[in-house]
């Protein structure tokens, strides 16, 4: 065997063992939560890092993921078979010693109710929406107090993040902006910055709380207008005050808008979201 090869050989080598050695979390299913402020219902998946069972007196952070049927399960997701792999993502990270061990809670959107509950205005144009306050309440009120209590997580807002997707990414960044005393990290991900005549770029305009670290990206496939939307946003939350110690800006080239983008990124974003203590 030639040098060449066998140091290909070796690396290779490492890198599955690696994998191979990695712990692995492990999911939690509640069905049928139940919340009195949307008078609907919901199932949740839970992620427990690695060393959850092992260490009863450690306490977690918790990141709180909208589109919670697309996250950890390939038969669920919105095209099957094509999900986040969100666990294998956390694993890898946590595993890595590249991200700090987190709690993720992934919450099922409500079906037709999707798109009224991830958005913060009524759209005349889409004849619906507004109702990401009460979804914020939902969360704030009903679930997170139920989560506090039933798992052992870090309750304070720097150790409490919420994230999302394109309409998940929307409702993720307004209710990081408008309930920062919460949630203290956001992963914005593909947001639908295009909602009502981009009303979400007035809400940074108007912000005058602590401001929450927050992961912003897209991708160069997910056409000409999302680009610039997205730009929009990063420009509107640099002129607020945002900058490298608490903002990240990510342009994935080739990367459209589907489920396979968003898991190609997804370690990346609990890196940033959650570095190592």
């Amino acid at each position: 065997m030639t040098q060449t090869l066998r140091s290909a050989f070796q690396r290779t080598f490492r890198r599955e063992n690696r994998r191979s050695s990695v712990r692995r979390g492990r999911l939690e299913r509640i069905q049928g939560f139940h919340s009195e402020i949307l008078g609907n219902e919901r199932d949740l998946t839970i992620y427990l890092p690695p060393g959850y069972d092992e260490h009863p007196e450690k306490r977690y952070p918790v990141l709180y993921m909208q589109d919670g049927q697309n996250l950890f399960d390939p038969e669920r997701a919105f095209v099957p078979g094509n999900h986040w792999q969100l666990a294998e993502s956390a694993d890898a990270a946590i595993g890595g010693a590249e991200a700090d061990a987190v709690i993720i809670v992934g919450i099922d959107h409500a079906n037709a109710g999707r798109m009224d509950e991830y958005t913060p205005t009524r759209c005349d144009v889409k004849k619906g929406g507004g109702r990401a306050n009460d979804y914020g309440r939902m969360l704030v009120e009903e679930l997170k107090p139920m989560i506090d209590e039933r798992f052992r997580t870090r309750a304070d807002r720097e150790h409490t993040a919420i994230g999302g997707s394109s309409l998940g990414g929307l409702v993720s960044l307004h209710l990081a902006l408008t309930r920062p005393d919460v949630f203290g990290r956001a992963a914005v991900m593909s947001p639908s910055v295009w909602w009502d005549e981009r009303t979400i770029l007035g809400c940074v305009d108007q912000f005058g709380g602590e401001k929450p670290l927050i992961w912003v990206d897209i991708g160069g496939r997910e056409g000409k207008e999302a680009l610039n939307d997205a730009r929009a946003l990063r420009d509107r939350l640099l002129a607020k005050g945002w900058s490298a110690a608490n903002f990240r800006f990510h342009e994935d080239r080739r990367a459209d808008h589907s489920e396979r983008a968003w898991a190609g990124r997804a370690k990346t974003v609990l890196e940033f979201l959650f570095p190592p203590e």
